[in-house]
């Protein structure tokens, strides 16, 4: 039988604040922020799982693309954002570079952003224009180390580009980094010759591969990748240790309330775990993350540290 009128206001006036929000939320669509491109595999992530984890809410999702400074805009604008749950963020690989690429960021990624799920992960590859005469990584080696080469990347800070610093410091080569706004105009110089090497999600270049308008030469996670089973890691290419992978996953500001933070994490657990997301995600190279905000709070404090290592020996820091 349904409660009095007084009844319920009255209980609900005695629920904490973030408890009252949660049995609400969501009221209307949130929005998704990404700090890249369409085009980009942060874009390809977030449309394949924006559907169903609105299912979940019951709500649609609203990605919205908030391109510049390897992902620092989006960034700054969801920790401004109101912490209800409305504002929510892509975090990725390129947020924890930043924290040490970059000295005078105006947020504390780590702090101020509160984790809610790991999402996806997809290794780089490594990816030759056709008119590179290198058949494998060594051939590409004794290239970068005999001539000039120039390596595209996604922008300054994001893993493709930290993938080539990595490249330079343990072959002791010295290939010239030529940042993008994005991963699509990225490729799109590197599929005209005007950049000759990329480290690229494979999402982003797979096809490309395939279609034998790029060379695949290796993958760069710690095992081979179902995207490209037929190109060795760069550790069986000699290079050990070498791993490095494009994940996100997903955030909000760091003062929303726990019970939508926990709503938000079950729903994506219901949206992850669908036959047709885990599916449309492997077509495009993207292995599911599981796990919550402990998880990604881990995966978090594990990359900053290690991409802080790679900036400090290559010197990549910009300011």
């Amino acid at each position: 039988m349904p409660l009095p009128r007084r009844t319920a206001l009255a209980l609900a006036a005695a629920l904490p604040a973030g408890l009252a929000q949660a049995q609400e939320y969501p009221a209307r669509p949130p929005r998704l922020l990404l700090g890249f491109p369409p085009g980009s595999a942060a874009d390809a992530a977030a449309r394949v799982i924006a559907p169903p984890l609105g299912t979940a809410l019951g709500q649609s999702i609203v990605v919205e693309n908030r391109p510049g400074a390897g992902s620092n805009i989006a960034t700054e604008q969801a920790v401004r954002a109101a912490p209800d749950g409305y504002t929510l963020f892509l975090g990725s690989v390129a947020n924890t570079i930043n924290a040490s690429l970059q000295r005078d960021l105006p947020f504390d990624f780590a702090r101020d952003l509160a984790p809610i799920a790991p999402l996806v992960s997809v290794p780089n590859l490594l990816v030759v224009h056709p008119s590179v005469p290198a058949q494998n990584v060594a051939e590409l080696v004794a290239l970068a180390r005999g001539g000039q080469l120039f390596f595209g990347s996604s922008g300054i800070g994001t893993a493709p580009h930290l993938s080539g610093e990595l490249f330079n410091l343990m072959t002791g080569t010295r290939m010239t980094h030529v940042p993008y706004p994005g991963s699509g105009q990225a490729v799109t110089d590197l599929l005209a010759g005007r950049v000759g090497v990329m480290f690229s999600p494979a999402s982003t270049v797979i096809q490309h591969v395939r279609a034998g308008r790029l060379r695949g030469l290796a993958s760069t996670g710690a095992t081979r990748t179902a995207a490209a089973p037929e190109l060795p890691t760069m550790i069986e290419a000699g290079l050990a240790g070498f791993v490095s992978a494009v994940w996100f996953g997903l955030m909000a500001p760091a003062a929303t309330p726990a019970p939508i933070i926990a709503r938000l994490a079950e729903a994506v657990r219901v949206a992850m775990n669908t036959g047709e997301t885990r599916a449309q995600l492997a077509a495009q190279g993207f292995d599911v993350l599981e796990g919550g905000p402990a998880d990604l709070a881990r995966l978090i404090a594990e990359e900053t540290a290690k991409w802080a290592r790679v900036v400090e020996a290559s010197g990549a820091r910009n300011n």
